[in-house]
């Protein structure tokens, strides 16, 4: 490249714009910014493809903050950006999520009559989307006269990436039905996200159904999201037979099934997985070492998950943070050993955010094994730093009765009602054909109530015949009678949402059921018992996501 860098100089052509473009262009491709940037400076009048073009290489080499300086500069000079200069620049603020910057070249591009341009709205569709501006990315795309693939699926990605799952999916039905077109692996991919986070395993099978016809099912991207997407919905075992059609898994399908592994109690399988990956060299990463740390927390491994938590950077390199050290927290404290888990907590340098996740977990140890000591000073740290100030005081509420300690029980929940605060209500849902039934708890105007609670009743009478003993661990009764009791635990949403999913669900079918926070340990108890009953399976998993907007309401 040198060479004939030398021969263009010689030959005097290198004051040649389109040639020098050219050889820049070469330089570009080759990844040497600096050579391209000096031939650039060299140019004595850079068109808008010099500029173009070098930004865009700035941009693929992962400095963005470069291409938006020599936009500034161009703007400073005779040289009009044209659809390709702006898509550039709005690439690099994607990249660089700068919503500000951003709307000044939106502004731009309106005064530069490419308003309706595809090129630059689908850039623009995808910037706002990454900025987390989802209603302005909305407005571009409706004003777009003419979409594409690449427009439809900017804002799809754009509605998965900021937990708008439903309007994902609804975009991804009218794409089919105006358009028919096929879709990329790009929007399958960000679709089968929106089920996994919604926990739609229906919409989720649907959407394979689309891979399979495309014909991307051997594809790693989609392959990868839909085993997350099988494990999130509590489908470990079709999961596992996307996996294995996987010729040459990565590090992503197999982390994906090291945690889902994880999170439905089967440990041994999850490290298994760990210990395949490792065999097949295949470099783990963070997220893979939560998984491996999750199983050894649910399999009671304290040791073994002590031993993966040093390995990570001792042998791949890994500095464990506040992910890893809450699942260890979490391990200590499943097994009794709180002190240890207290320590460790008191040690680790960790922002709010993460730090609530951290003591939570630690505070909810605290509550089932009776320690009002550790629960006291962890709550106190919660509600200080107003993180989960409400589960804060609901778990030490609910330790102190344990302990027989109804003066604090008392105390604390005045405190709650003078300083307004009031915890998330527990909501659970089913889905069943195309439609998801929602139950809160407590609700009783729910649709087919009383069969429901009919059914519920008879299973009640049956588990008590079978030694059943609901705990009440998960709630505080003060002055409540036995019988009242039951009814409140009866109408936890995940037992509501259980009795309207067997009523509803043919026998055969395994019935899922999603829940916005975790499953009290009464329930899970509970439905252990009925499924025994009933003689079905069910699966209930926690998830981060808020209930489905566009619903039906049970």
């Amino acid at each position: 490249m040198t060479s004939t860098h030398a021969s263009v100089m010689k030959s005097g052509f290198l004051n040649d714009t389109f040639t020098a473009n050219h050889l820049m262009n070469c330089y570009v491709r080759l990844k040497e910014t600096l050579n391209a940037h000096q031939l650039f400076d060299e140019m004595l009048e850079p068109n808008v493809v010099s500029y173009t073009s070098l930004m865009a290489g700035y941009v693929n080499m992962g400095q963005p903050k470069i291409a938006m300086c020599l936009f500034q500069k161009m703007n400073g000079s005779l040289v009009s950006p044209n659809e390709f200069t702006f898509a550039t620049v709005i690439n690099a603020c994607s990249i660089l999520a700068d919503l500000r910057t951003g709307k000044k070249v939106h502004a731009h591009v309106e005064v530069s009559g490419l308003r309706d341009n595809l090129v630059v709205c689908s850039s623009l569709v995808d910037m706002y989307g990454k900025c987390n501006d989802v209603d302005r990315a909305r407005q571009v795309f409706d004003s777009m006269g003419c979409r594409n693939v690449v427009s439809w699926t900017s804002m799809i990605v754009a509605y998965a990436q900021n937990a708008q799952g439903d309007e994902a999916l609804n975009i991804f039905r009218e794409f089919n039905y105006l358009l028919g077109d096929r879709p990329n692996q790009f929007m399958l991919a960000s679709v089968i996200n929106a089920c996994a986070s919604l926990g739609r395993l229906v919409s989720g099978k649907v959407a394979h159904g689309v891979v399979i016809r495309c014909g991307y099912d051997s594809n790693d991207v989609v392959a990868s999201t839909l085993v997350d997407m099988y494990t999130k919905c509590g489908d470990v075992s079709y999961s596992d037979k996307v996996f294995q059609r996987i010729s040459k898994p990565s590090v992503i399908p197999y982390t994906s099934m090291i945690v889902g592994a994880a999170k439905y109690g089967l440990g041994r399988l999850s490290l298994g997985l760990f210990e395949e990956m490792i065999a097949r060299r295949i470099k783990p990463n963070d997220v893979t070492f939560v998984g491996v740390l999750h199983a050894c927390s649910h399999s009671g491994l304290v040791d073994e998950g002590l031993k993966h938590l040093n390995s990570m950077y001792e042998i791949y390199g890994i500095k464990a943070d506040a992910k890893h050290y809450t699942c260890v927290v979490d391990m200590l404290g499943r097994s009794g050993r709180l002190d240890e888990a207290y320590q460790l907590a008191k040690s680790i340098q960790v922002d709010a955010n993460a730090g609530a996740l951290l003591w939570g977990t630690l505070l909810s140890a605290s509550r089932l094994h009776g320690r009002v000591d550790i629960a006291v000073e962890v709550s106190k740290k919660l509600i200080e730093s107003n993180q989960q100030v409400a589960g804060a005081y609901v778990t030490l509420s609910n330790t102190y009765a344990l302990a027989g300690d109804w003066e604090n029980v008392h105390s604390l929940r005045s405190d709650m009602k003078r300083t307004g605060v009031y915890k998330e209500p527990g909501c659970s849902w089913v889905e069943i054909k195309d439609k998801t039934y929602v139950f809160y708890a407590g609700d009783k105007s729910i649709e087919r109530g009383s069969e429901v609670w009919s059914l519920m009743r008879k299973l009640e009478q049956e588990m008590k015949k079978r030694g059943y003993v609901g705990e009440n661990t998960g709630l505080v009764f003060v002055d409540v009678e036995e019988e009242a009791k039951e009814e409140i635990l009866t109408m936890h949403s995940e037992r509501l949402a259980l009795a309207f999913g067997l009523i509803s669900i043919p026998k055969g079918i395994t019935i899922r059921i999603m829940k916005n926070l975790r499953m009290c340990k009464d329930c899970h108890e509970a439905f252990k018992q009925i499924s025994d009953i009933v003689e079905r399976d069910f699966v209930g998993a926690a998830t981060s996501s808020q209930p489905p907007t566009m619903r039906q309401r049970a």
